[in-house]
């Protein structure tokens, strides 16, 4: 499994996401009237029924999961080299800025010998969302995220969600989940993504988010390598660069 594509080929990813207003109150008159319609939609998507909608302030934490009502706070990014983990991240209240500097980074990937981008469910969240976001911010979107004109083979982008699948696609399957059954110490130890909200917003505590971050981050690169038969990657080997 996965005989084509060399760990070390492989630049790993995982983002945070938050709603761009800290409370529903502080919606522009306009956006708000769109998250209305949004969480009217909540009601076909999950628990709510057809009679009882959902009242939009009450599911606005979840604006985040949208780019159109949300932003990126975090992106963390790792690679292996010489058998040690680097993790970098890219985090910030100004999203431009923290696009900006990890586009640079994907820009240079060809220096490095990477030709992969590898995320948990990263072909329905994390790629798109940042891609959409790039747009948003008038920012260009690197060529390893562009899929404008690519035949399916010529993406580069791997999902450990979608591996794990092997062709069904009736389940979600959450990284939490995978570290669990394969023997991979969690990242969720300290928050979990529904506190992501909470933490940026209310306790501005973004330094916490990052190091959640950067713990899927080590899960998603441990997750694959268990896929492929390897040992974890050791602690001691795990280095976070500036």
């Amino acid at each position: 499994m996965l005989e084509n594509h060399p760990i070390e080929k492989i630049l790993f990813l995982d983002i945070e996401t938050v709603p761009q207003y800290p409370t529903y109150d502080q919606l522009p008159e306009n956006l708000a009237a769109l998250w209305d319609k949004k969480a009217g939609q909540l009601s076909r998507l999950d628990k709510f029924s057809a009679d009882i909608l959902p009242n939009p302030e009450e599911v606005y934490d979840r604006a985040g999961i949208y780019a159109e009502f949300g932003k990126i706070i975090c992106i963390s990014t790792g690679f292996i080299r010489n058998n040690t983990l680097r993790i970098k991240s890219f985090s910030g209240n100004d999203e431009k800025e923290l696009l900006a500097g990890f586009a640079l980074m994907l820009n240079k990937l060809k220096e490095k010998n990477i030709d992969f981008l590898c995320a948990h469910n990263g072909k329905e969240f994390d790629f798109p969302y940042i891609i959409r976001r790039m747009l948003i911010n008038r920012l260009e979107v690197p060529p390893i995220l562009n899929l404008s004109g690519k035949k399916p083979w010529e993406v580069n982008h791997l999902d450990t969600m979608e591996l794990w699948k092997f062709g069904d696609f009736k389940n979600y399957t959450s990284l939490e989940l995978l570290a669990t059954v394969f023997g991979i110490p969690s990242p969720k130890d300290d928050i979990k993504g529904s506190d992501v909200f909470r933490v940026y917003w209310q306790d501005q505590d973004l330094e916490r988010i990052v190091t959640y971050c950067q713990k899927d981050v080590v899960t998603i690169v441990n997750l694959l390598l268990a896929f492929k038969g390897k040992p974890a990657v050791e602690d001691e080997n795990i280095q976070i660069v500036g």
